[in-house]
């Protein structure tokens, strides 16, 4: 077992500048600062130091009737472009977006929605390599969210036109053969809250949703061996007092059956978070990844697990999280060599 162990420090910020004028709208630049300390045991680590640099633009304003738009640039490590969308939020008629890999369209946004006292089971800076179902949402696309019905609940649709071929454009760019092989895709996702006016049930979510991509069976592959791409996913959250537990499936088809391709991955994924008080939370979470491969001659499935327990304490503008994890078999190697990792995460955040 290689075991790793990661320290971060952390200074966010909020607003570091804000820029308006009369009838045009705002512009903020939202950021944070973290740095790492990080050590591998049983492989050259190097220099233990990192640095994440990342800041986010986020400009808004209100049309006559109502309507407002947000635009928003996300620049990750060494301000790098990561994510951006433009959106339109009507009095009625729901938000409408154009998005470039902002992962909030479609499916997207749901891969991992489980209860967690700090970050998803396999984000804590141990390579897993679990595969999970994105949709349209790596792609530039157009998205539509309903107003809310039902208590809290909302319908979305994403569909990336042309091509979900996980590109994104410059105004006036196109994404051309990128990925020849896949043509337009969409996504739907229903996010329920259906509490049915029982205080019992009120903190109840429950998500169900797909995508959907065409496939070219012209390009490569015979008609005979290729079907569409697709993806699925269900969960549910309840939160009852200071407890919220989780569960979720998801499978990603990927159209693919001629001998030694990857047919399908299949991920499981359990959460329980408690919130000992308002500035004490732990959790543990668990996913199982299964990849399936189609005709392998030998074993044809190839399973990946990660758990992991956190802690999570905040005083004022000060947050120290904790977080134990554990993967078998990482990037469904199984039992290849340095394949299993346990790691230690500690971070200390400073807000200001």
């Amino acid at each position: 077992m290689n075991k790793l162990t990661k320290v971060g420090l952390s200074a966010l910020c909020g607003s570091l500048a804000s820029i308006s004028a009369a009838n045009a709208g705002t512009l903020e630049v939202l950021g944070g600062a973290t740095a790492t300390w990080s050590s591998n045991s049983g492989a050259v680590t190097g220099n233990p130091i990192g640095m994440n640099s990342g800041i986010t633009f986020k400009g808004s304003g209100e049309l006559d009737n109502g309507s407002t738009f947000t635009l928003t640039i996300t620049q990750a490590d060494q301000i790098a472009y990561s994510a951006g969308s433009i959106s339109v939020a009507t009095p009625s008629l729901g938000t409408f977006a154009i998005s470039s890999r902002s992962g909030g369209t479609g499916i997207g946004g749901h891969d991992d929605k489980m209860p967690t006292a700090w970050e998803e089971t396999w984000g804590t800076s141990l390579g897993t390599g679990i595969d999970l179902p994105k949709g349209v949402s790596s792609s530039m696309n157009i998205g539509w969210t309903s107003p809310t019905f039902m208590g809290g609940s909302t319908l979305k649709i994403a569909v990336a036109p042309g091509a979900n071929d996980a590109t994104f454009n410059n105004d006036k760019g196109v994404s051309a053969a990128a990925n020849s092989q896949l043509n337009g895709g969409y996504d739907i996702l229903l996010d329920m809250n259906p509490s049915f006016g029982t205080d019992a049930l009120a903190g109840w979510n429950l998500w169900v949703g797909g995508s959907r991509t065409d496939r070219n069976a012209e390009i490569d592959l015979s008609k005979g061996n290729t079907e569409d791409h697709q993806e699925g996913l269900a969960g549910t959250t309840f939160a009852y007092g200071p407890v919220t537990v989780g569960y979720q499936r998801s499978i990603e088809m990927s159209g693919l059956e001629t001998a030694g391709t990857v047919q399908y991955y299949q991920n499981d994924a359990f959460g329980i978070s408690f919130n000992i008080n308002d500035n004490l939370s732990i959790s543990y979470g668990e996913m199982e990844s299964t990849k399936h491969i189609t005709n392998n001659t030998g074993n044809n499935k190839f399973i990946t697990t990660a758990e992991s327990i956190q802690v999570a304490y905040s005083m004022g503008g000060v947050s120290i999280k904790i977080a134990e994890t554990d993967v078998d078999d990482a990037t469904y190697a199984n039992g290849g060599t340095g394949s299993d990792f346990e790691a230690t995460t500690v971070a200390l955040t400073l807000a200001f």
